[in-house]
């Protein structure tokens, strides 16, 4: 799934569009996550004026309408001429006055919506404050993570706790760091949590500057492909040795996630027992 500086630098390949006029709307294939609007014709004649992100949300602010795009598991954009020959996924095309913005999407889990009252709600307030903004800082974190007694790697997934920072990336992080992706968030101490913010916006920003990760088919609407996965040290290499220490690297499931991690450089803590830790005895809770 594209994660955050995927989103980004789609966002950034798109940024030829600005100030380009609507000239046509076709919908090839309406059945994504959610259905693609009736109304979606309306966007003929509008100019595209600014193009943001929140989370792994583009936000594409036209004329007189703003519209919501997420590429869910499998989606991407690609800029081309109207010439250009369509792909079987290709299911949304804005055709602009220089390019056609194709939607592609073979899984259809992405999203081509409206921005309006009841996206705004369901899907945007909800969310907690981005990653590299200033709000993302070690009190901020302290303050979400002491009452949570769930694996950290599970914690920093949340998006009501921070937005973007995905598997891969939270997996990498906690790698460097040397922190096991079980261990309980609330038993972080307070020098993990800094050091925790610090690197979380260090990689994001490395993703970013290499154009994101491309192991599967992401590529950005130019269809160039991302660097970032030439330098992971964790995501992905269960069963190879541990860059620091040749330990053989182990892989765990949280939240249905694949976890990899070292069992020598990031060992499972012990935590004292409080009143809000669950017990498991003989597979049953206590």
């Amino acid at each position: 799934m594209p994660e955050l500086p995927e989103v980004e630098t789609t966002k950034a390949s798109l940024m030829p569009l600005i100030d380009q006029k609507v000239v046509a709307v076709q919908v090839r294939e309406s059945r994504l996550r959610w259905a693609i609007p009736e109304d979606i014709s309306k966007l003929r004649g509008q100019r595209l004026i600014q193009l943001t992100r929140r989370s792994k949300y583009i936000l594409a602010e036209f004329e007189q309408d703003t519209m919501l795009w997420h590429l869910g598991m499998s989606g991407s954009f690609r800029l081309c001429e109207a010439n250009t020959e369509l792909r079987k996924h290709d299911h949304f095309i804005l055709q602009f006055e220089d390019f056609e913005l194709r939607y592609h999407d073979p899984r259809r889990f992405g999203c081509i919506l409206w921005l309006d009252q009841n996206s705004q709600t369901k899907l945007i307030d909800t969310l907690g404050p981005e990653p590299l903004s200033d709000v993302f800082n070690a009190e901020y974190l302290t303050s979400k993570l002491k009452s949570k007694n769930v694996g950290i790697k599970v914690a920093m997934m949340d998006n009501h706790i921070v937005v973007g920072v995905g598997n891969i990336y939270a997996t990498e992080s906690l790698f460097n760091l040397g922190i096991h992706p079980a261990q309980p968030a609330s038993s972080l101490s307070k020098s993990q949590i800094e050091k925790l913010v610090i690197e979380i916006k260090r990689i994001l920003k490395q993703a970013i500057d290499l154009g994101g990760s491309t192991l599967r088919d992401y590529s950005n609407a130019m269809g160039e492909n991302g660097y970032f996965q030439q330098t992971l040290l964790a995501y992905g290499r269960a069963g190879e040795m541990c860059v620091n220490c040749e330990t053989t690297l182990e892989n765990l499931k949280l939240g249905q996630r694949a976890s990899v991690f070292c069992p020598q450089c990031q060992a499972l803590k012990k935590v004292k027992p409080t009143s809000n830790t669950v017990k498991f005895v003989q597979g049953k809770t206590k």
